[in-house]
């Protein structure tokens, strides 16, 4: 028996069980079955991993097949980067690429064959009106004054409408099942609109479009898929989708549902990412902000760190929230692992080193991961002048502070002991501008002879070396972790967090990012993971920070600050 049969998710175990009892012939074929109408997001990566997984692990194929029955929506830009971000996230679906429009002339066919069998009808009624009739939870609906149109009659209206001889929205085809339904999507659902809009693919050879829910299914069953996987929400919509199968008399897949994901701090909602690309809160689908595949992909993170994050979190069969904490901890632990440590000062105060010689200069040896020692060492230059960060340094420092203030010794990494001497201050402001300190030749490396101890550690970037360089620092896109913790009259984007893009401009650099490739990720010391962006140049280097260090000093300090 293989992992796959042995493992407590409940999609695979039921798959196993089908083959166990050869419902398939032993066959596993899934599909990811994306609307080309948006960018896919971190819900679609769970999708993405679940079906090409499931196909992986019981020796099947996975198709990717684009639903694309709504032309007023959708865009071969879509296509283009569905693709692009499926590869990315490291699976390949060989020849087995579909579109639901390649089964537009099947699809009319079988409609043709409901109305012959006297299970579909042309209907009249305006959309107002089919909610009208519809009815609701309590109360059944109202069957429509056309449904009893005979087969002939219907027949021929549906050839009109296919003839494009009404106009968008005057007819519908609609199933004949129960008006009186518990399941409301039982309750005649449409089948065809008409839509005169150019297609994509097909431009305007079709003037009617299939519903969702009747292209879904046939196409899953033209394409012989075994185990037809979707989210929770459509687990209302399995009853029309077996009965389309069965009235047509056609191959019959298995739906199955699991839960879809939510994520805190953040919406995956494809009609509020659209609103917030459209309303320019954010620059493009893109944005590092956001949970789309290609914004978290320029933000830093890697398909193997996704990948693991949707094994983390599972498969559930009821819908539920996970932190983005934990998110942001698969992606630490993944990065951690392979990313280079380098020294970037964000924030630099001027530190001039009073005792080193003019002009000289000097290799500092650094490791370039701790965690992988094969990973190998770099040579940094270190001056007389160096940057640190301002908040290494406290004129008056606060209990716990070990870094470098008036008369304490701190250590540079990798290089000297240095102990401030002065604190040179901008006359007009106050604001401490340059600091005065001496340094101590015989603790290269970071140790001293005489064996004392030093407690705090500062990175540097020599000045006459330092590249300089434009940082973005993204957090989370919402301050409330549910976006939608509004008051009465709020909308979601009243949570949007003003301080989700923070642009850094003269930030310093050692001296090797200056050739840094977009798309390269890098530790920098005590600061974060980074990512070189698309925007970078050689002339002008742009960095993201794809995710912070965890660091128990700021903690400490913002604490004290919240509480004075």
């Amino acid at each position: 028996m293989t992992q796959a049969e042995t493992s407590v998710d409940f999609v695979r175990g039921i798959v196993a069980d089908d083959n166990r009892s050869g419902k398939f012939d032993g066959r596993v074929v899934t599909r990811f079955p994306p609307e080309p109408n948006g960018y896919l997001h971190i819900g679609h990566a769970k999708s993405v991993c679940l079906n090409f997984g499931l196909a992986a692990d019981f020796g099947g194929v996975c198709h990717l097949r684009f639903d694309d029955t709504n032309p007023s929506k959708e865009e071969v830009e879509y296509v283009r980067s569905i693709q692009e971000d499926v590869r990315w996230l490291g699976f390949d679906w060989g020849p087995n690429l579909f579109y639901a429009s390649d089964y537009f002339g099947q699809l009319y066919e079988y409609a043709i064959r409901l109305i012959e069998k006297g299970k579909a009808y042309v209907c009249d009624l305006t959309p107002e009106e089919v909610r009208e009739y519809r009815g609701n939870l309590t109360e059944p609906g109202k069957e429509s004054p056309y449904r009893n149109r005979s087969v002939e009659e219907n027949l021929d209206l549906l050839r009109r409408m296919r003839a494009g001889d009404f106009e968008s929205g005057e007819r519908t085809l609609r199933a004949k099942i129960d008006m009186a339904s518990p399941n409301l999507n039982l309750r005649d659902p449409v089948l065809y609109r008409i839509l005169k809009e150019t297609h994509h693919r097909t431009g305007d050879v079709w003037p009617i479009y299939p519903m969702y829910d009747f292209a879904h299914g046939q196409s899953d069953s033209i394409e012989n898929v075994t185990h037809s996987v979707c989210t929770l929400e459509f687990e209302d919509h399995r009853p029309l989708y077996d009965w389309l199968q069965d009235e047509l008399d056609i191959y019959h897949s298995q739906q199955i549902e699991f839960a879809r994901l939510n994520i805190t701090h953040t919406v995956l909602s494809k009609r509020r990412l659209i609103q917030l690309v459209d309303e320019e809160y954010v620059n493009g689908w893109d944005d590092p902000r956001l949970p789309t595949i290609s914004g978290l992909r320029r933000r830093g993170y890697t398909p193997e760190a996704l990948r693991d994050f949707c094994d983390r979190i599972g498969v559930a069969k009821r819908d539920n929230t996970v932190d983005i904490a934990l998110l942001e901890y698969t992606l630490r632990d993944h990065l951690n692992k392979r990313s280079f440590r380098v020294m970037g000062v964000l924030d630099p105060l001027k530190v001039v080193i009073t005792n080193y010689p003019e002009g000289k200069s000097e290799d500092v040896v650094s490791v370039n991961n701790p965690e992988d020692m094969s990973m190998g060492e770099r040579k940094i230059k270190f001056s007389r002048t160096v940057y640190i960060e301002k908040d290494d340094f406290r004129e008056v420092p606060l209990p716990k502070f070990y870094r470098l203030s008036p008369g304490r010794e701190v250590r540079l990494k990798d290089a000297f002991y240095i102990t401030c001497n002065e604190v040179i201050k901008d006359e007009a402001t106050g604001e401490i501008i340059e600091l005065r300190c001496t340094y101590d030749p015989e603790t290269y490396g970071g140790t001293s002879a005489d064996g004392r101890k030093v407690r705090g550690t500062s990175h540097w970037v020599s000045a006459a070396h330092a590249v300089d360089a434009e940082v973005r620092i993204y957090d989370h896109l919402f301050s409330t972790e549910d976006p939608d913790d509004v008051p009465d009259g709020g909308v979601f984007t009243d949570n949007l967090n003003p301080e989700s893009l923070v642009v850094m401009k003269g930030c310093k650099l050692e001296q090797g990012l200056r050739k840094a490739k977009p798309g390269e990720r890098f530790q920098f010391l005590r600061m974060g993971y980074f990512v070189v962006d698309s925007d970078s140049t050689p002339e002008a280097p742009v960095f993201n920070r794809t995710v912070a260090l965890r660091d128990t000093w700021t903690r400490m300090d913002q604490a004290r600050k919240q509480s004075r």
